[in-house]
Order: C-alpha cells, then structure tokens, then sequence
C-alpha cells in the first residue's frame, strides 16, 4: 500500500521515536522510509566497536569542503546509514544537556521549549537502570535503556580522581539541570550491549500492522499539490502518498537537503541549480553548527588501556556476560568546565577514553595511551549546508561547509580546554599512566604552537544541528509546532531545527524534541 497517514523520512533517532509513537493510534497508517538497511551486523552491538561502522554501508561517510581555518582539510562526518540511523553508529553518550540551553531554545520558540517544559520528554524516553534511587533525575519505564558503564577501566577512576582533587565536583547524576562537574557517563545499553532508537522504539513497534518499515528506499524529493506536501518520490519505489503529514527526520544535513531539492529555500539559488521554487525559505541549510574536537593523546607507559582489548577472553567475557572492557563506549567519564572566560554556563567538555583515540578510531591503536578529547560546546562559528552547484544532476549532491573556528574565540576557547586537560593528565593520580605525545597533540608547546596543532588535527565529534531551526520569527524554517514555514502538511522534525546547540551530545535531545513533535501531530490531527 503506497497511501499513508504520515510518511516518516529517516529512521534514525528521531524517525524511531515517531514511527513508534504515532503508529500507537491504529486509525492511521504510518511509513517510515530508510534509505539504509537493516541494522544487522555484530559490531553495532559491540559498544566498543563503534569505530569498526565508519566508512562502511552503515554510515553515509559525509566528507565536508576544505576548512580554510583547520588548514584547508576536507573533514570526515559520519552519519548513520541504517535502522537507528547515528544511534546504531555512535558512542551511546546519554547527554540532556544543560538547563540553560533549553531555556535559550525558549528564547527563540518559546517557552514550551525551556528546560522544565522539555524534561518531561526525556523521561518519558528514559529507562534508567543505575544504582540512584527511581525518580532522582531519570524516567524509569521508557523505551530507552539508560546504564552507568558496566566495566569501567581502573584508569577512568583517575580521571575523576584527577578531576575532584582539581577542584570539580563529582556529579553522582550527570543529567541534573546543571552539569558543571564531573561524571561517568550514561550510556544507551542493555547489560552491556548497545541499545539504539530501532531497539527501544522501533523493533517493538514494527509488529504493528499499521506501521510499514520501508528500508533500502532513498527519497528524491518531496510531491506538492500547490503549497501543500502530498508524499515523496522514491528511487524504486515510486511515489508514496501522505493524507496528513511528511514529517522529515533525515537529520541535520538530509532534511535541509530534501527541501532544498524539492524547492524550498533561497530562491536566488534554487533558480541558480534549476530548481522551481516552492518556497522562499532563505534560511534553510544555515544556522548549521557542531562540536569540534581536538585530542589530547599521551602514551602510556603500561599495558592497562584498552589497546588490544579485542583478546579471546574478553570477546569470550563479552558474549557470555556482557562485562569487560569490549562493553565500554570508550568515552567512560566527563567533566563538563568553563574556560577563563567564565560563562554562566559550561562552555567545554573534557572526555576521558582508557585509549588513544586517533583518526576516529579508524586505524585500531598498537601502541597504550589515554585520551582527554576536547569539545568546544558553545562555537561562535557557523556553517551552511547547500546543494552542489558542481554535480551534474541538479539537487542531487549536498555540500557541507561548517565554518568551523571563524570566530577566533573558538580557537582561544579550545586552547583554553586543552591547557585544562595537561594540569588534569600531570596530576599524581593519572601522571603514572602517561609519557610522551600521540597522534597531533604536540605536547606543552606555546599557544602559537598549538594553535597550530588544533587547525591541523581537530575533528567533528559528530553533532550537526541547527539547519532548519525552529523559531517564532518569520525568518526560521520551522515554527515551534516544528510545521514547516511557507507550506502545509510538513514537518521537521530531528536535530535540524535546534535553534542552538546543547551542552553534550544530541542523541538525547533530539529524542526528546521527537517525544514533543508526536504529541504535537497528534494535537494537530484532532483539530
């Protein structure tokens, strides 16, 4: 059956939230259409073997244009290609955020996105299964289960060590309001095993007989009727009809993709790349923001990282109970700080990984190191996702240009992050584990120096946000409903339409904006 209620486009964490939530109602009939295939395959369950996905069928394996402030490189973006989209490839981090983040989404949508308005959502999503006592923080009956990590490295505990005796409080719950401090991180696991959107949203849901899971379908664009949305067009698949709504959760670079080829943007560029216009839309691919990261990797002088993990053992360890170091997320604590500037907020997270972690993982370690990765959590500079003017079919090609660090405060802030990170790896409790440099750290240089080193090794930490922002102003592609503007019957929703980016990573708030968005549809839908 090729005519719907909803057509859903994208099945990664925020397309498995709507997929469940609206196929709840068994009066409408719900598509959710994944140009990826199904998320089977050993390593996606494997936390530790996050890396082994990248620049595999399971990831779109995005590269940006030349980043004039990072040495004119081409950077590497993974995306998720698959059932779960980046949630079946990432690093399981269950981060909220900080409250401040919601309340500036509140500033620009208004107040039913503020910080209070929004944790409802993420309990509702959440199924925590740590030692605190049910209701501190956490939701215990969602979809989403929610782990401190199971067999944490000895070394993790001296970098919290490090971290209190510096002066940063020990959060017993990272996602309270307020982060500042430091904390083990809260992973997306079941004992041991990773758990993505498609394990607690979709798998249960797709028994539904009103629900049709439609992998392996890439959507060219959208279909109208005048100003209205009235499905998409398929590769292979023909054309699918939606009755009510096109919701697109495609993510932060497809979703503006989709609407740009399907006439929705600038028009002066649209008619530029051949495109009719729709509707003028000028914002749509701006605003684009991520986290950058640089790593502070020093050798270890004892074999007791996660270098050669991978044993008889522990994978023996690991499929029989779930436990050992093949069950961690690499990234087992982190201290969210505040550079000399002084925000009001947190403005740099410090990640500890028991492993040196280089090149995205790409190339497995032979050598023992640790890491503190860096991440700039409030970047001045932004980017712009476009269509490629150069490919020789029209809309067909997208071009990624983050902008990153031309704000110079970023570059200060992100030296900032690193002189933090040397005090905390010289201190007694992690000084025994570490020597010399690894991979582009250069070790103690002068800022000029290592300023040179960031624009030479800094990478994404995987956090695209912001194109088709949400806002009550006329210029914002989406209105807070998340409909978007100059059209009827579509929706964004995914974390392209956070007006700002959060204080941690975005699988968790971009869970809980698809929590919000279902039950706004729903409100719609009854008029």
């Amino acid at each position: 059956m090729s005519e719907y209620d909803y057509i859903v486009v994208g099945a990664g964490s925020a397309g498995c939230v709507l997929a469940a939530r609206l196929s709840e109602d068994p009066t409408v009939r719900v598509a959710l259409v994944e140009s990826g295939g199904p998320d089977r395959k050993q390593e996606i369950r494997i936390p530790a073997a996050f890396p082994k996905l990248f620049k595999t069928p399971f990831d779109w394996d995005f590269s940006t244009v030349k980043q004039s402030a990072l040495g004119g490189r081409e950077l590497f973006w993974p995306r998720g290609h698959t059932l779960g989209g980046s949630s079946s490839i990432n690093a399981m981090m269950w981060v909220r955020g900080h409250r401040d983040d919601y309340d500036a989404w509140a500033g620009a949508a208004g107040p039913e996105w503020g910080h209070d308005a929004i944790v409802p959502y993420f309990r509702r999503a959440e199924r925590w299964a740590g030692p605190t006592a049910p209701g501190t923080v956490y939701g215990t009956e969602g979809p989403l289960h929610i782990a401190p990590p199971r067999s944490p490295s000895p070394l993790t505990a001296d970098f919290v060590t490090a971290c209190r005796e510096d002066g940063l409080p020990f959060l017993d719950e990272l996602n309270a309001p307020d982060h500042s401090g430091v904390a083990m991180t809260p992973v997306n696991q079941r004992r041991g095993r990773r758990w993505s959107a498609a394990d607690g949203y979709l798998r249960p849901a797709a028994r539904r007989a009103n629900l049709d899971v439609l992998p392996h379908t890439r959507v060219r664009a959208l279909a109208f009727d005048g100003d209205r949305a009235t499905g998409v067009l398929t590769e292979g698949s023909g054309t699918l009809t939606a009755r009510r709504e096109v919701i697109l959760s495609a993510g932060a670079i497809g979703s503006p993709h989709l609407l740009l080829r399907s006439g929705i943007g600038d028009p002066g560029e649209l008619r530029d790349a051949g495109i009719e216009v729709v509707a003028a839309s000028p914002d749509v691919g701006r605003n684009l923001q991520d986290h950058l990261s640089f790593a502070v990797t020093l050798h270890c002088p004892r074999p007791v990282t996660m270098t050669g993990a991978d044993t008889p053992a522990n994978i023996a360890r690991y499929l029989l109970a779930g436990r050992g170091p093949l069950s961690s997320n690499l990234a087992e604590a982190v201290a969210f700080v505040r550079s000399t500037s002084q925000p009001a907020a947190p403005d740099l997270e410090l990640i500890f990984a028991p492993a040196p972690f280089v090149d995205h993982g790409l190339t497995p370690p032979t050598e023992h190191g640790v890491t503190i990765g860096i991440v700039l959590l409030q970047p001045e500079s932004t980017g712009r996702i476009t269509l490629d003017p150069a490919h020789a079919e029209p809309g067909s090609a997208v071009r990624i240009d983050p902008g990153y660090l031309a704000a110079e405060a970023d570059l200060r802030c992100m030296i900032d992050g690193v002189r933090h990170a040397e005090r905390l790896l010289a201190h007694p409790a992690l000084a025994p584990h570490t020597s010399t440099p690894m991979g582009h750290y250069p070790g103690q240089v002068d800022d000029g120096r290592l300023a040179e080193a960031i624009r030479t090794g800094a990478e994404t930490l995987y956090h695209p946000v912001g194109t088709c922002r949400m806002g009550e102003d006329p210029g914002s592609v989406t209105d807070p409903r998340l409909r978007v503007r100059g059209v009827r019957g579509l929706r964004v929703v995914d974390a392209s339409v956070m007006p700002r980016i959060t204080r941690g990573h975005t699988h968790a708030p971009t869970v809980a904006i698809a929590e919000k968005a279902a039950e706004l549809i729903r409100q719609d839908a009854r008029g």
